[in-house]
């Protein structure tokens, strides 16, 4: 089994990074999720998922509930002494779906002032996978020259961008695609969208 912190941060799209956690869980992986405070009332304003929860505990048996599986393990942003914060903590990479501006700021300049933050400042200092999915427009030179900076550092930068060569029938066939993008990006199978023949 393998395992990936996914980590949804404050920006609109909410519902790439909850479809990416149910493909990653349906091919049997452990996922590791992380939430902002912000993203959960973005979740439930944009999906009517409300996962919000008082304790670490209590999100916990909402997320297991919501995705029906034991593979998945919460961990709050404030939560710096969780495993995810320590590179002996061994992960297969990690997705941060969607990347707030603020989120793509704190990993680019090393800041970890929170646990998204560090966990994905452990991801690169251990040489792992991280697939950064920037979720704004238009961007600045200033959001530019961050996913520059870690894209020379290995980072995959993949923004929600919807193809239709595919012929989407709803908004569900072009999520599917911008998710199944981003497993491709990490080499992870899946058959979430119809592929250029």
């Amino acid at each position: 089994m393998k395992s990936y912190i996914v980590a949804i941060s404050g920006a609109s799209g909410a519902i790439f990074g909850l479809r990416l956690v149910e493909a990653l869980l349906k091919t049997e992986n452990m996922v590791y999720l992380l939430v902002s405070e912000t993203a959960f009332f973005i979740i439930k304003t944009e999906t009517g998922v409300d996962i919000a929860g008082n304790t670490e505990s209590s999100v916990n048996k909402k997320i297991r509930k919501h995705f029906s599986s034991d593979h998945i393990q919460y961990f709050a942003e404030s939560n710096l002494t969780a495993p995810v914060a320590s590179g002996s903590f061994v992960t297969d990479g990690m997705f941060v779906v969607p990347c707030s501006m603020k989120t793509l700021s704190g990993i680019a300049n090393g800041y970890a002032n929170n646990l998204i933050e560090r966990a994905a400042d452990v991801v690169l200092k251990e040489g792992r996978m991280l697939v950064l999915s920037p979720r704004e427009m238009p961007f600045s030179a200033i959001h530019l020259e961050h996913m520059l900076k870690l894209a020379r550092l290995g980072v995959k930068i993949a923004p929600p961008v919807p193809a239709f060569y595919h012929k989407p029938k709803d908004i569900n066939g072009i999520i599917d695609f911008v998710v199944g993008k981003l497993l491709d990006v990490a080499g992870v199978n899946n058959n979430l969208f119809k592929r250029w023949k």
